[in-house]
C-alpha cells in the first residue's frame, strides 16, 4: 500500500469521528431518512464546487447510471438511514463499535460474492484491531448485553450495506475517477433519500438555518460526505474495499481524539494501548500474504 492510502485512512477516520455525534444532534428535529437526503445535498454541493475548482470533467454521459443508483443506494442512502434510526435506540459510541464490524463483513462478502481472496495478514490484523477496538472504548459483557436488539440488528444491517456497496462499487463502476463516483453516488442518494424523506418523515426544512443543526450539517455533509467519499472512493480504487473500511476501527480513537482535543476530555492509557493495536492491526491486514483461502461464487 502507498503511503497515500494511509495518509486517506487516517484523514478519513478523522472526519468521519464527529459523524455519529453529528447524528445524534440532528436526530431531535430530523428523522433518519431526512438526515441522509440533507447529508447526501450537502455532500452533493461540496464535490460540485471540488470538481468545479480542480476542473475534473462530470463526463455525465460516460457514467452507467445503474449500476450508480444501485451502489448509492446500497452503500450510501440505505446504510446512512438506518444509522440514523439505530441511533435512536443506541449511545453514539456503541453504534461507533458495531460499525466496526464493517471490514470483516466486507472481507466475508468478497469471499462468498466476488472471489475475493482472504490472507492470514488480513484476519491476524483485523483480530488485532478487533481487540484494540475492545480495550480502547472498554467494550464488556455488561455493556453488549444491555444492548437494544433493534438498534443492534440495524446498525449490522447498516455495514452489511457497506460491505456489499463497496464491493460493488469496485466492480460495477469502473474507469470513473474519485470525483466522479462521489458526484453520481451523492446526486443518486439525495433523489433516493430525499423521496423517502418527503414521503415517510416530516419535513422541517426551516430547521436547517438553526445554528446547531447546520453545524452538524456542514460537518456531516460537506466533510464526512462530500469530502470523505473523495477520500473512501480513492482507497477502494487505489487500494481494495477492505483496505478501505478498515477506516471504521480509527473512527472511534479519532471520534475520542476531537473529545480530548475540543472538549479537553481525559486521555487514559486504554486509547494509547488500544489505538496503538488498531493501527497495528491495519497495517498488517493491508500487508499483502499468502492466499488462505480462496471462494469461487456466482457472477457479480
Amino acid at each position: 500500500m502507498s503511503r497515500s492510502l494511509y495518509v486517506s485512512l487516517i484523514l478519513l477516520s478523522l472526519i468521519w469521528g464527529g459523524s455519529f455525534f453529528f447524528i445524534k444532534i440532528l436526530l431531535p428535529d430530523f428523522g433518519p431518512w431526512t438526515i441522509a437526503f440533507l447529508r447526501s445535498a450537502f455532500g452533493l454541493v461540496t464535490i460540485v464546487i471540488i470538481m468545479w475548482v480542480l476542473r475534473e470533467p462530470f463526463s455525465l454521459k460516460k457514467i452507467s447510471w445503474l449500476p450508480m443508483i444501485l451502489v448509492a443506494l446500497i452503500n450510501t442512502a440505505l446504510p446512512w438511514a438506518i444509522i440514523g434510526f439505530s441511533e435512536t435506540r443506541l449511545t453514539s459510541s456503541m453504534a461507533s463499535v458495531l460499525n466496526a464490524t464493517t471490514p470483516v463483513w466486507t472481507l466475508i462478502v468478497g469471499m462468498l460474492f466476488f472471489q475475493a481472496v482472504s490472507t492470514r495478514m488480513q484476519w491476524l490484523g483485523m483480530g488485532a484491531a478487533s481487540v484494540g477496538l475492545i480495550v480502547l472504548l472498554d467494550v464488556n459483557p455488561v455493556s453488549l448485553i444491555s444492548v437494544d436488539g433493534i438498534g443492534f440488528v440495524c446498525m449490522i444491517t447498516a455495514t452489511l450495506c457497506y460491505a456489499v456497496g463497496s464491493q460493488l462499487s469496485k466492480r460495477l463502476l469502473p474507469g470513473l475517477s474519485m470525483y466522479q463516483i462521489t458526484f453520481g453516488t451523492l446526486l443518486c442518494s439525495m433523489i433516493g433519500s430525499g423521496g423517502i424523506a418527503f414521503a415517510a418523515d416530516s419535513v422541517s426544512l426551516a430547521q436547517v438555518a438553526d445554528p446547531g443543526n447546520l453545524g452538524a450539517l456542514i460537518g456531516l455533509g460537506v466533510f464526512g460526505s462530500g469530502v470523505a467519499y473523495i477520500l473512501f472512493y480513492h482507497m477502494v480504487q487505489k487500494g481494495s474495499p477492505e483496505f478501505a473500511t478498515m477506516v471504521t476501527y480509527l473512527v472511534p480513537a479519532s471520534a475520542i481524539v476531537w473529545g480530548y482535543t475540543l472538549l479537553h476530555e481525559e486521555i487514559h492509557w486504554s486509547l494509547l494501548t488500544g489505538l496503538a493495536l488498531i493501527l497495528g492491526g491495519v497495517f498488517l491486514a493491508s500487508r499483502k500474504g499468502k492466499p488462505k483461502t480462496t471462494v469461487v461464487a456466482a457472477d457479480s
